[in-house]
């Protein structure tokens, strides 16, 4: 895996076990939600992904779907940390 993408540079800046965020803006990551529409396509990429339908173009779409989706679980469990 390339260690130097723009996920894992984040993820880095952004180590949970260093806690350091106000508590305002830990509550403000914690509220974070994907918005329904993406949470849906979501869902049908996974499907298409499991049936073995996926397009290229569709698999870099989940790709970055999920990338972001590991960099919100990071930003939340740094967020939980500094509430703690």
């Amino acid at each position: 895996m390339f260690t130097n993408s723009s996920a894992a540079i984040l993820g880095r800046l952004l180590e949970p076990d260093s806690g350091g965020l106000s508590s305002d803006a830990a509550r403000s990551i914690l509220g974070l939600r994907f918005p329904r529409t993406d949470h849906e396509r979501m869902t049908e990429l996974s499907a298409k992904a499991s049936a073995g339908t996926l397009t290229t173009t569709e698999g870099a779409e989940l790709d970055e779907y999920l990338r972001v989706a590991d960099l919100l679980a990071l930003m939340q469990s740094k967020a939980r940390k500094s509430l703690n």
